[in-house]
């Protein structure tokens, strides 16, 4: 992994962290995610599955995951993309603002 490439998840890691709406689960969910862009050195793109994004962030239950990675989606942070071929991961975009 690239060091810019890092840098882009610490400064979105700071725009989202006075968003009220946040709690410690969504952030949990967002770092697993950037962890999975880091591992497959992606920026804002990444191929996902539920059992590692739970894995990560330490969600033990599927309501739980469901709940907070459905808010961070109305929330605008995340767009899903689901696959529903067997051999094919599902992608996350992550939505982050543009610096001017």
């Amino acid at each position: 992994m690239k060091k810019n490439n890092m840098q882009h998840w610490f400064d979105f890691l700071d725009e989202i962290q006075n968003d009220p709406k946040l709690n410690v689960w969504h952030i949990a969910l967002l770092i697993a995610i950037a962890r999975l862009a880091c591992k497959q050195n992606e920026k804002w793109v990444i191929r996902v599955s539920r059992r590692k994004l739970m894995a990560f962030s330490h969600i033990t239950t599927i309501t739980s995951y469901h709940k907070y990675f459905k808010q961070l989606q109305q929330f605008g942070y995340i767009k899903y993309i689901p696959d529903y071929h067997p051999d094919y991961r599902s992608t996350v975009e992550v939505l982050h603002k543009q610096k001017s």
